[in-house]
């Protein structure tokens, strides 16, 4: 089946918990993440800490979230890898065409991110008008910068 476009590679794993400062002593204290923001959103019912491994094109952000309030929705805590993200090379392209082959999103279209990027996510499950989704899992589709192109390109 021809593509219209590319998954480059992981952006991000978003980690859950009922507070995140659990969650630092292991990837932060013990494991040696660097801590290069923080996001909170009410919609988004999160307070995170973005914090990254690798570099260049090839860093993979790491949140680290917790909620707000934990009686609301979304309920970032209640699944402990509550996403994953992708770069994609055209991800307005990606979006169109997936729709078309029946895949269902979130609601909410294509908007900025936590860290800026323009993202989107699948939602975690089907609908009969919309027969493919994540079977669980969140999927956050992430517009990937000309570097990210480009450094992904030059690997073949």
């Amino acid at each position: 089946m021809a593509r219209p476009f590319k998954v480059l590679g992981i952006q991000q794993i978003a980690i859950g918990g009922p507070d995140k400062t659990r969650l630092q002593k292991l990837w932060v204290d013990m494991l040696g993440l660097e801590v290069t923001g923080t996001f909170k959103s009410e919609r988004e019912n999160v307070d995170e800490d973005i914090c990254a491994i690798g570099s260049g094109p090839f860093k993979v952000e790491v949140d680290l979230m917790q909620p707000l309030d934990p009686e609301k929705k979304p309920a970032v805590h209640t699944t402990p890898l509550n996403h994953i993200g992708l770069w994609i090379d055209d991800l307005p392209v990606a979006v169109e065409w997936l729709t078309a082959q029946g895949v269902r999103f979130a609601p909410g279209g294509i908007r900025k991110g936590a860290a800026g990027f323009d993202i989107t996510f699948l939602h975690p499950k089907a609908s009969d008008e919309f027969p493919i989704a994540g079977e669980g899992v969140l999927v956050e589709l992430v517009q990937a910068p000309p570097e990210v192109v480009k450094a992904f390109a030059a690997l073949g």
